[in-house]
């Protein structure tokens, strides 16, 4: 929600909340040329092309046998021990408090700075919930919650350290939630999908992320086959539609695909650093995804290029940052170049 203070102008509004939300963005900088260009999400500018779907597949409930063969396909996908150990939902968003709630009200951690929804989900679950600044601090909450890699800063936290944690947390009937929205563009070895089955570990993917496909709210939860049937029976039937189910198992099987997204994503990524420091912004972190560049003019650079048509993420309570998700295309690279330069 954007709040007005009793001051004109885009300063007058508080940070955007998420990104994504052009609407906002169009009241922000209502004179803004079109189309605005959206870097503010870490979505995949070339979305998986969307497979030819059969009419009836909208006009019919989704088959529990196709959402059986979808969670099939994404145990293979990601590494997890079966299909008993993945369940398909209306993307992750859907499911944050619904893992906040499988442990019983208590303290909740979340390393920072990250995903500000854990915090929020945690406080619906009923936890005392708090932002920590180092891995070790999650030991002692019954709740615990890392992104990995984060958002927006890229960090990793290894695997090995995780595993540790979940150990420590275990006795006490902790659970340590890995969100891994992004750990489709990370290095092999960061994933925890493939360790769900020591009972106390949550893991959660985000299918439109990297397929580009945000829109379709698909994601996963991966963990224990009795977390997975307590998650299960509070989204009830048909949770995740017919074109998602069919969209999803074809794109995770698509390997291919997935191996030239990646080198795509890193190619663009790499364009994205030339270009920012072309301009003097100081890259601090990031992913193939998104990069996370930090500047003491961060507020104006901001309402520079909102006032030109390009919407960023900006952070209220950090507000030196900045992210930049990849350009779409070569006219929203030039129009991202061009608007820098007026910039610097």
């Amino acid at each position: 929600m954007l709040i007005r203070s009793q001051h004109s102008g885009p300063e007058a509004l508080t940070p955007l909340a998420h990104g994504g939300d052009l609407a906002a963005a169009r009241l922000l900088f209502p004179g803004a040329p079109e189309p605005f260009i959206d870097l503010s999400t870490g979505i995949n500018p070339h979305p998986y092309p969307l497979p030819t779907l059969a009419p009836d597949i909208f006009a019919r409930l989704p088959d529990r046998s196709a959402i059986r063969r979808l969670a099939a396909v994404a145990a293979a996908a990601y590494g997890a021990p079966s299909t008993d150990h993945v369940l398909p939902a209306p993307g992750t968003q859907v499911l944050l408090p619904q893992v906040a709630r499988l442990v019983r009200p208590g303290s909740a951690a979340i390393l920072r700075t990250s995903y500000m929804e854990h915090m929020r989900a945690a406080e619906l679950a009923g936890h005392d919930a708090h932002m920590v600044a180092d891995v070790a601090e999650l030991g002692a909450a019954d709740l615990a919650v890392v992104v990995n890699p984060n958002n927006p800063d890229g960090r990793i936290v290894p695997r090995d350290m995780l595993l540790r944690m979940a150990d420590e947390l275990r006795p006490r009937g902790g659970l340590l939630v890995v969100d891994e929205s992004f750990a489709d563009v990370a290095p092999a070895g960061t994933s925890l999908a493939g360790d769900v089955g020591t009972g106390n570990i949550v893991v959660l993917r985000s299918f439109g992320k990297f397929f580009g496909l945000a829109g379709l709210r698909l994601g996963f939860a991966i963990t224990s086959p009795d977390l997975i049937a307590r998650l299960d029976a509070i989204l009830g039937p048909w949770a995740v539609s017919g074109p998602a189910v069919a969209t999803g198992q074809a794109a995770l099987a698509d390997r291919e695909w997935q191996a030239n997204a990646v080198a795509r994503l890193t190619d663009a990524a790499l364009r994205l650093d030339r270009l920012l420091c072309g301009t003097g912004l100081k890259i601090t972190g990031g992913t193939s995804l998104y990069r996370l560049v930090s500047s003491p003019q961060a507020p104006d650079v901001f309402n520079h290029l909102g006032r030109a048509g390009i919407l960023i993420r900006r952070f209220d309570d950090e507000p030196t940052w900045l992210r930049f998700g990849l350009p779409s295309g070569e006219d929203a690279w030039r129009r991202v170049s061009e608007a820098l330069a007026r910039f610097a």
